[in-house]
């Protein structure tokens, strides 16, 4: 493991999908999944993620388009919480999902919506705390 992009990757991650989340992520790995934890995280996060070629928002919107047309709902809920985090506004992320409609089909966009709608319920009810 490259400590150096594991680290940036870590930093990257805990600022688009926050503290809790990371830490719920984290606090599930064991000896099974850890490799996998930290794959993601050095070569997702810190590679990719970490490249300056597209920004942070940019690269936030990609990923809800592609993870609503492949149907992750869990990743798609913390995608959304990022997007946020990243600088996408919700009617920013409306259009995206529109366009998950028209490319990627309707029904994977119903429930990109649903989510979506879910998702900022729960983040209105943490604000209003």
């Amino acid at each position: 493991m490259n400590k150096e992009l594991f680290d940036k990757g870590m930093k990257i991650r805990r600022a688009t999908l926050g503290d809790a989340y990371v830490d719920r992520a984290l606090g599930r790995m064991n000896d099974f999944n850890k490799p996998m934890q930290e794959l993601v995280t050095e070569y997702c996060w810190g590679e990719v993620w970490g490249r300056e070629g597209l920004s942070r928002r940019d690269r936030s919107m990609i990923n809800i388009a592609m993870i609503a047309i492949l149907n992750r709902h869990n990743e798609l809920k913390g995608h959304l919480r990022g997007a946020l985090n990243n600088g996408l506004t919700r009617e920013e992320v409306a259009e995206v999902l529109l366009q998950v409609g028209i490319y990627g089909g309707i029904p994977a966009a119903v429930d990109s919506f649903n989510i979506a709608t879910d998702t900022f319920n729960e983040l209105d009810a943490e604000e209003k705390g």
